[in-house]
């Protein structure tokens, strides 16, 4: 593992697997995620593409100082991690919040980008397509909202090996807000069409943080845009069914390596 330091004195977390000569595919994690949450997808993207993942600020072991940010923020600090590691361009692999920063990335660095896999996210909150009915949550099991409700209740350990490997990396109470904060200030749907990097769309039918709607709304805003959608899978997609979505990422990946 390394460290980037920022101008504003946030360090970011990075960790890199698999073979340098590799495709570089940066993982972009959720609000509130950290570097454990891919553990379970590591082992099969780094068998074949160089992974750059870090904890984004305020996640993690990565640190922030208690001041407002911006999507903005969170693009530089992914360009300055890119630069750290010198991968000029990167598949962009981006969860919920991650594929925001992904979003506004290819907006303002098409040149940096390589592709994209957007997975159980939209373009900005004010105008996000809402799950309905609204979800009520656990007080005392708030991370059940994270999963799909059939698969919270027949895989309850799986559920609690994710719970124990977050719980030493909770996110501080004001990293959070800022966080929240960069996102509700973030729209990027009128944007979508100036996207020109071929893009993955990857969501789960049972997703109950994102509406499954933004993925379907997403990938008729980006041309050309290809549509995977889990039947049964909740927001963390990623960790419910590991095997299936690094395969769906990873033959996205060739596809795209293959037709440069």
């Amino acid at each position: 593992m390394s460290v980037v330091e920022r101008p504003d004195g946030c360090r970011l977390l990075v960790e890199e697997r698999g073979p340098t000569t590799g495709p570089p595919l940066a993982l972009l994690e959720g609000m509130g995620g950290s570097l454990p949450g891919w553990r379970r997808n590591l082992p099969q993207l780094a068998a074949r593409c160089r992974v750059i993942a870090h904890d984004a600020r305020g996640n993690g072991r990565s640190t922030v100082p208690d001041a407002p940010v911006s999507m903005t923020t969170f693009v530089e600090d992914l360009v300055a991690v890119l630069d750290a590691v010198g991968v000029g361009e990167a598949h962009l692999y981006g969860q919920s919040f991650g594929g925001m920063v992904a979003i506004e990335l290819a907006l303002t660095h098409p040149d940096r980008v390589r592709s994209l896999i957007l997975a159980c996210t939209h373009a900005g909150p004010g105008r996000a397509s809402r799950v309905e009915p609204p979800v009520r949550v656990r007080k005392d099991a708030p991370h059940l909202v994270l999963y799909a409700e059939r698969f919270a209740a027949e895989h309850p350990e799986h559920v609690a090996e994710d719970v124990r490997a977050w719980a030493g990396h909770r996110q501080r109470p004001h990293a959070r807000r800022r966080q929240w904060e960069a996102m509700q200030a973030f729209d990027a749907w009128d944007r979508l069409g100036e996207i020109h990097r071929p893009t993955l769309v990857l969501h789960g039918t049972e997703d109950r943080v994102v509406a499954v709607e933004n993925a379907r709304r997403l990938a008729g805003a980006i041309a050309g845009a290809e549509l995977v959608l889990l039947e049964g899978a909740g927001h963390v997609l990623h960790s419910e069914r590991p095997e299936e979505v690094d395969a769906s990422v990873l033959a996205f990946v060739q596809r795209v390596e293959g037709a440069a």
